[in-house]
């Protein structure tokens, strides 16, 4: 459902380049990110994101322009960025469909390393889908179509079908991919409660995401399977039963 970039920390202001401005910057961005999960947009106040930060709330408009330009960098910031630079590394002419699987899943699972941020970043979206505002048409746009068409486009060149000929089951088959990483993210809490260990630090979730890319080929290869099964002509009409056989004569009756 949500796409991430495995993009290295978050950009620089546009305005302070000494490390206490950027400090200050991430500091105002972590506690937005934590109210705007808590509370959403409407009922998270610039002033207690401010305090919440230790910051001046004139900080807020210095740095990101106003309440919603702070909102829309809690949407890509703390897990990386955009999923452009995703998107551009999994796609890249030549790659092998395991390469290109083995950087989508490490790029998609990559910020549960910083689990709460990862946490924080979840409730974010999942309230935006409750509570939606005029950030969900942009969400949508950049992560989510872009690179549900980016893996679509992919799966069907591995599979030897024009782009823009992905039917259905091509559709069902980059979401079944996309889930498998997505999965992980919905169930943190969960995981946490039953097997810890699997996201404890970084090389369980490196393990995880290696597992999820020999996950993703196996449903490639059964796809492909199942289209080269296909008929491509109407089935031929079943065999008629044999006719019975009188047993004492052995004749067919």
């Amino acid at each position: 459902m949500f796409q991430y970039a495995p993009m290295p920390a978050s950009t620089l202001p546009p305005h302070p380049t000494r490390s206490d401005g950027v400090e200050a910057r991430a500091r105002i961005l972590h506690a937005a990110l934590a109210l705007f999960a808590e509370k959403g947009f409407a009922k998270a106040s610039t002033r207690e994101i401010a305090q919440a930060a230790g910051a001046n709330i004139a900080a807020i408009s210095y740095y990101f322009g106003d309440k919603a330009g702070l909102y829309a960098a809690t949407f890509t910031e703390p897990m990386g960025g955009d999923a452009g630079e995703l998107i551009a590394q999994f796609t890249a002419p030549g790659l092998p469909l395991e390469q290109a699987l083995r950087i989508f899943m490490h790029g998609y699972v990559a910020p549960l390393k910083d689990s709460e941020t990862a946490r924080q970043c979840m409730r974010l979206h999942m309230r935006e889908l409750i509570e939606p505002t005029s950030q969900w048409k942009m969400e949508l746009e950049r992560d989510l179509k872009a690179p549900h068409q980016a893996l679509v486009g992919l799966l069907c060149r591995h599979l030897g079908m024009p782009a823009n000929k992905a039917d259905d089951d091509m559709h069902r088959l980059a979401f079944s991919v996309a889930g498998l990483a997505i999965q992980l993210f919905v169930m943190q809490d969960v995981i946490g409660e039953i097997r810890p260990q699997l996201l404890r630090n970084s090389s369980p979730i490196d393990t995880w995401a290696e597992r999820l890319v020999q996950y993703a080929v196996a449903l490639v290869t059964s796809e492909a399977r199942r289209r080269g099964e296909m008929p491509s002509k109407p089935s031929p009409q079943p065999r008629r039963a044999p006719a019975p056989r009188n047993k004492k004569t052995d004749k067919t009756l």
